[in-house]
């Protein structure tokens, strides 16, 4: 059984600790047939399977309060009226993946039903009839205008399974 004090817990990011003499080791060989996701991913030497959670005893309603108050800023801020898969783009250090879209005019650009979100520019939305190439090719655009007019790469944070699209032909 492993504790908290066992990983490293940061943003968006656990990793068992390294270990000493007698210790796990990290690493191991890859699958045959598995590739790698692109950096920052690495591939995981363990998945949490189950998991016992203590929390400190509170209030209920103040509980309550402060869901539904964050629930109300999300409402207001995130395009939850269209089919989504959230944050498209982690947030680089210092800066948001949003703010650096918009900045770029990149709000509101479609390719085919995907579009970038309007309300939240580190959104992708399907308007009704998008495809996954045109998700895919619109992430893909994202990240070169991004890269190649403030120099950041953006990183995705979803993860793109299944067979790859065929590149630029959107269907």
């Amino acid at each position: 059984m492993r504790t908290a004090e066992d990983y490293e817990i940061g943003y968006r990011h656990v990793a068992l600790k390294e270990k000493g003499e007698g210790g796990r080791e990290k690493g191991g060989a890859v699958p045959e047939g598995f590739t790698l996701p692109s950096p920052p991913f690495s591939l995981p030497q363990e998945f949490f399977v189950a998991a016992w959670l203590t929390f400190e005893a509170g209030d209920g309603a103040i509980a309550r309060q402060e869901i539904r108050a964050l629930l109300a800023k999300r409402i207001a801020s995130q395009p939850l009226n269209l089919p989504n898969a959230g944050s498209v783009f982690r947030n680089p250090p210092g800066d948001h993946a949003a703010r650096l879209i918009q900045q770029c005019g990149l709000k509101g650009r479609r390719i085919g039903g995907a579009q970038v979100s309007e309300k939240h520019a580190n959104f992708i939305v399907n308007t009704g009839e998008a495809t996954a190439a045109d998700i895919e090719n619109l992430i893909d655009e994202v990240r070169a205008v991004v890269r190649q007019q403030t120099g950041i790469d953006l990183h995705p944070e979803v993860r793109i399974i299944g067979e790859k699209r065929e590149v630029g032909n959107g269907k």
